[in-house]
């Protein structure tokens, strides 16, 4: 079985970035209109309807629950320049599958908002109905990331889609939801600051900061992760305090399997982080 950098074996039944110490389980949004924001996880990430719990509607894949919804017809619409949700990582098991999903956004003309190849991984980035931030994306094997002492090589180059289509050529079943073993790889938070908020999460929840974008973007993880949080000022630079009666962002849950207490948490800006020991 292939290992990582750390000498940890590499798992197969579940993505690597959620068999570290601590990891992304799910994130919850608040709506104006729920229904229709879950139909279009459902529609375009290929999400499937889980439950419904009072005024939310909770949306995953193979068993795992990864988005809740919340309907609130009172809340404002979400301000871009705030601090928030910056995007909601969906991590996909196999190459295959994200190849799957292109081939199906090529054929539906599905609105896409970019493709990038980060050399740890490949993604594809979407915006839904509410203005959130999503991205779908598989990692590549995590033994052939390149690091430079902590911190790891991460670029953004357009993505070779014909290439990846060519995964296709061996497994060319079509897309129809998301995979068993999809998961919420990681989520990027719009923040005020960079600094403080580095060090909050080493100070709150002991992540290790694995990669900086100058003074614009910090990428933080687990155990060795390329990043399960990010946090950036690329729209939000300056922001205080977020605004609670707006749509969004609810809250980013941490599953963490280290000495924690199960708690919920605020940011410095005011972005909810449960942590659930397990």
């Amino acid at each position: 079985m292939p290992r990582c950098r750390n000498g940890d074996e590499i798992m197969t039944k579940l993505p690597f970035a959620v068999t570290r110490p601590a990891y992304v389980e799910r994130v919850g949004l608040k709506s104006r209109d729920a229904e229709t924001l879950a139909q279009y996880y459902e529609n375009i990430v290929g999400l499937r309807e889980m439950a419904r719990r009072g005024s939310s509607i909770i949306l995953g894949a193979g068993g795992r629950e990864l988005l809740e919804i919340e309907q609130s017809s009172a809340l404002k619409p979400e301000d871009p320049r705030s601090a928030g949700l910056f995007h909601t990582a969906f991590l996909l098991p196999e190459r295959a599958d994200l190849a799957r999903w292109i081939r199906r956004a090529i054929d539906k003309q599905l609105p896409v908002a970019g493709a990038s190849d980060h050399a740890v991984s490949e993604a594809v980035y979407l915006t839904d109905p509410d203005g959130n931030g999503i991205e779908i994306y598989t990692d590549r094997e995590p033994d052939t990331w390149k690091w430079n002492g902590d911190q790891v090589h991460m670029v953004t180059d357009a993505m070779d889609v014909n290439g990846l289509l060519q995964e296709l050529n061996n497994a060319p079943s079509e897309w129809t939801k998301a995979p068993e073993g999809t998961v919420v790889g990681h989520v990027h938070l719009r923040v005020g600051q960079i600094q403080p908020a580095d060090d909050w999460w080493h100070d709150e929840l002991a992540f290790d900061t694995v990669a900086k974008y100058g003074s614009k973007a910090v990428f933080l993880s687990s155990g060795g992760y390329h990043h399960h949080i990010a946090n950036n000022i690329w729209q939000s630079a300056g922001a205080g305090k977020r605004d609670l009666d707006r749509s969004g962002l609810s809250f980013v849950q941490i599953n963490d399997t280290r000495d924690v207490k199960t708690r919920v948490i605020d940011d410095p800006w005011g972005n909810e982080i449960r942590v659930n020991k397990i």
